[in-house]
This record gives C-alpha cells, sequence and structure tokens, in this order.
C-alpha cells in the first residue's frame, strides 16, 4: 500500500475524540485549540531498528513502544497528555506490520486520551518518532532543577527487568517473564500528575537508574550517597546481575522524584492511589556526585547506563 491508502486505512479516524482538536490527520497541518490557562509541554523521542529495538520486533509492540517512551517525558513533568505526530519510516508498505504497529499505538492512545493528530510516512530503514504535547498550569511543571538538601530521593516501580527482558530477547528467548517489561513499558502518567505541588524534581528513567538521578542531583546542584539494599528489584531478578541491571540497564521508564520533608505525607496519601509501588531509596546533600554503598562500604559501579555518543556520567 502507498503512504496515503496506510494512512488512511490505519491511522486516520481512530484514537480519542478530543474536542480540543480543530483539524487533524488529513491537511497540511493540525490545528489545536490550548488553554489560556495552561502552559504546553512537548517531548520527541525517536526508535530506530538496531538502536533502540532488535530487527524482528513484533510491530505491535513498537506502535504500543513509541508513544509509550514519550508519554514517559509528560509523565515526568507532571503533564497531562492531549495530542500527539507520529513520523513512520517504512522499508516497504506491508498493510499486516502497519495494522499491527497501529493496533499497539491506539491501544495507549485510547488509555491516556491523546490524540493522533497528523505525522508522515516514508520509504527507508525501519524508525518511529513522535512528538507529544501536553499541558500543566502555569510555573506547575516538574523539572529536574528544584530539589533541595534533605529531599527524599523516591523511585516508582521496579528496576532492571526491561534490560532482562532486552538480554532474552538478544539470547533468542522471547517468552522469558521479563521480555514485556522492554516490549510494553508502563508510562507513569497518573503517578506523574499527582506529583505535582509535591515533587520538587523529578525524572523519568530510561538510560539507567544511576545515570538519570545523577542527571536530577547535578541539575539541582546536589549529591546523594545511597545503599544498594534500597533498590526496589523484581521478584524475578537475577542475584548475580540484578544491581548491575537495575542501576544501568535503562528501559525501565519509571520515574524517580525528590520530595522535601514537609510534603511526605502528602506523598503517601496520594501514593495510595498508584498502580505502581513507591520506594525511598535516601535524602539528597549538599555535596556533589552520587555515591552506591552496600553493607556499608563503597559499591564499585560496573558500566553505566545508554548514551548515543561520548561518554557517560561516570
Amino acid at each position: 500500500m502507498d503512504e496515503f491508502a496506510l494512512i488512511d486505512r490505519f491511522f486516520a479516524n481512530r484514537g480519542p475524540v478530543r474536542a480540543d482538536v480543530r483539524l487533524g490527520i488529513g491537511d497540511d497541518a493540525a490545528i489545536t485549540r490550548v488553554d489560556a490557562g495552561s502552559e504546553l509541554v512537548i517531548a520527541t523521542d525517536t526508535l530506530v531498528e538496531g538502536t533502540h529495538f532488535l530487527p524482528g520486533t513484533v510491530p505491535r509492540s513498537l506502535g504500543y513502544r513509541c508513544l509509550a517512551v514519550n508519554l514517559s517525558d509528560l509523565a515526568a513533568m507532571g503533564a497531562e497528555p492531549l495530542w500527539c505526530t507520529l513520523s513512520l519510516t517504512l522499508p516497504d508498505g506491508a498493510a499486516d506490520w502497519v495494522g499491527s504497529f497501529a493496533e499497539g499505538f491506539m491501544e495507549l492512545a485510547e488509555r491516556f486520551e491523546i490524540a493522533l493528530i497528523g505525522g508522515d510516512t516514508v520509504r527507508g530503514p525501519l524508525a518511529m518518532t513522535v512528538t507529544v504535547h501536553g499541558r500543566v498550569d502555569p510555573g506547575c511543571a516538574i523539572r529536574r532543577a528544584g530539589a533541595g538538601a534533605g529531599d527524599g530521593i523516591f523511585v516508582t516501580g521496579t528496576f532492571g527487568a526491561a534490560a532482562a527482558g532486552l538480554a532474552s530477547l538478544r539470547s533468542g528467548d522471547a517468552g522469558a517473564g521479563s521480555v514485556a517489561r522492554f516490549l510494553y513499558p508502563s508510562p507513569r502518567i497518573d503517578a506523574g500528575r499527582s506529583l505535582v505541588g509535591i515533587a520538587s524534581a523529578m525524572i523519568d528513567v530510561s538510560d539507567g537508574l544511576h545515570v538519570d538521578l545523577a542527571r536530577l542531583l547535578a541539575a539541582s546542584g546536589l549529591g546523594a550517597t545511597l545503599a544498594i539494599e534500597t533498590l526496589p528489584l523484581p521478584a524475578t531478578a537475577e542475584p548475580g546481575r540484578a544491581v548491575e541491571l537495575a542501576l544501568t540497564g535503562g528501559d525501565d521508564y519509571e520515574l524517580c522524584f525528590t520530595v522535601p520533608a514537609d510534603r511526605s505525607e502528602a506523598l503517601e496519601l496520594t501514593a495510595c492511589d498508584w498502580d505502581c509501588a513507591v520506594t525511598r531509596l535516601g535524602e539528597t546533600h549538599a555535596e556533589s556526585g552520587l555515591a552506591w554503598t552496600a553493607a556499608g562500604k563503597t559499591y564499585p559501579l560496573p558500566a553505566t547506563g545508554f548514551r548515543h555518543f561520548g561518554a557517560d556520567v561516570p
């Protein structure tokens, strides 16, 4: 099928209908209406075959995943999802493949009521770029900078299962229980939105907990010394590699955030409604840098998290 037939069949007039979308797919550009009392939050991520996913990955999971990783960025800012665009690069126009991809994409779009309003479809090496738009009240977006010394450091969910799932896929074990955590990450939109006014700083963990927490601390001009024993690990974690995968494996798409002591009760109240666990890792301190300990002794870090170019955060 050509690109116009693919768009009409699998993407046009699908997904949630929003009153703030004045004109969606089918024209030269989309038209949306922004509330006068809102700020717009925008994020973009690209997934490329061979870099972000293995050749032969199930197309339904790619549709789901390319939207999920972008929604995770909105979650980290405390934003409400509104609209998205999709640029899809395909080696051919196989209808079965695109149909399965669209099913995964639209499943997540419906769940979080985010409308697909446009994009592009072209021939080339398999890749997909999604741009998401969300809203927050003025001045209410949660940034990486904003934590203070003595703030508690918290995370949602568990760490390491997605990296273990990717390792299983690479070894040919597509049936491993952790594979779904890599193929179908869960963006923590509800948790992120409920942390507005509670969290002082936040980041989504995509490249590994150590690297991403170090980025948050650096943005806030702080540091932390945390115990390995506090890490929330999945029940299926391999004992020999669990800590390494949790700290540096990446692809978890959980939230890492800080909360001042006087807002800890508010966190406890709101976290009761989340569909994931929340764990306190420790607290920030004024000295810069991030270190881990095990049984009270400095823990030697393995290779650090994912970066496309250059050296990583030590």
